[in-house]
């Protein structure tokens, strides 16, 4: 009978732990693939041998793409462009969502409607009047009109995030606040916003990877001087080849920052996404 007992047990670790094992191969696997072929020798990598791992490592492909193709450059470009519009957005989206949260207005349910369906159209819809707009603000191939852009499609959203979370939030702690002798300008900073930090990471989060990995807007309202990491890596690919080398090392220093964003903000990530921030 213990031995039964042992063997079912087994047999249900076996069913959970093998899908799980497989689904993580299938996730990892393209990760992995990148990086090995970053380090391949170049000898190695054009060959028609298909090789799982290297017999050589070689870094020659992160220098030269640091070295001649000056990818520093573009990271620079994307780092301020996604850092600007996760500062702008989250600054309006919170503002809007705790008014769209704690007052009642004509056309509320509208306009929540609204900036949900906002996200239901692509992008290239918008490519044509957001690059005439551009043009005649004079913003055009400056980062600021990535901004803009980006903006136009990551505050709608953003609010819709931030009233779900700000509605499971009791308006009895600002009103707490507000007999002690706050006004509301002071109770929300002091006493909404530190609540809110979960959602903000979540939020802020959402942001970043909206910009950092955006290639449409980008390719548009960009030149050789301000080009972005999904941009400058896409002129590696052509007409005669592509550069696995560099592009795959591109692709490995590219990752590393969402990483890190992610290694440092998971737990407040977690908090965020399952607080109720997506109920509308």
């Amino acid at each position: 009978m213990k031995h039964r007992a042992v063997k079912g047990r087994l047999l249900r670790l076996a069913g959970f732990f093998l899908p799980l094992a497989v689904l993580l191969v299938f996730l990892l696997f393209p990760f992995y693939w990148t990086f090995v072929t970053s380090v391949k020798p170049a000898a190695e990598l054009y060959q028609a041998r298909v090789t799982y791992w290297p017999a050589g490592f070689t870094w020659d492909s992160y220098r030269n793409l640091f070295g001649e193709f000056r990818f520093l450059k573009p990271m620079l470009s994307s780092l301020t462009v996604a850092l600007s519009t996760t500062i702008v957005t989250l600054v309006v989206a919170v503002l809007a969502a705790y008014a769209f949260s704690r007052f009642e207005f004509k056309g509320k349910r509208i306009f929540m409607v609204l900036f949900l369906t906002n996200n239901m159209f692509p992008t290239v819809l918008l490519l044509i009047p957001l690059f005439t707009i551009m043009r005649r603000m004079g913003l055009l191939y400056t980062p600021s009109s990535l901004i803009l852009a980006y903006t136009t499609f990551t505050i709608p959203f953003s609010i819709w995030l931030l009233s779900g979370y700000l509605n499971d939030l009791p308006s009895s702690l600002e009103e707490a606040a507000m007999v002690d002798g706050a006004n509301r300008r002071q109770a929300f900073v002091k006493v909404i916003l530190p609540v809110l930090v979960p959602g903000l990471v979540a939020t802020g989060v959402y942001i970043f990877m909206q910009a950092w990995n955006e290639y449409t807007f980008a390719v548009m309202f960009t030149n050789e001087r301000n080009r972005t990491i999904p941009v400058a890596l896409k002129n590696l690919i052509g007409q005669l080849g592509v550069q696995w080398d560099l592009l795959t090392a591109g692709g490995i220093i590219t990752i590393i920052p969402v990483c890190v964003m992610f290694f440092f903000a998971q737990k407040r990530l977690v908090e965020g996404l399952t607080a109720g921030a997506v109920k509308g």
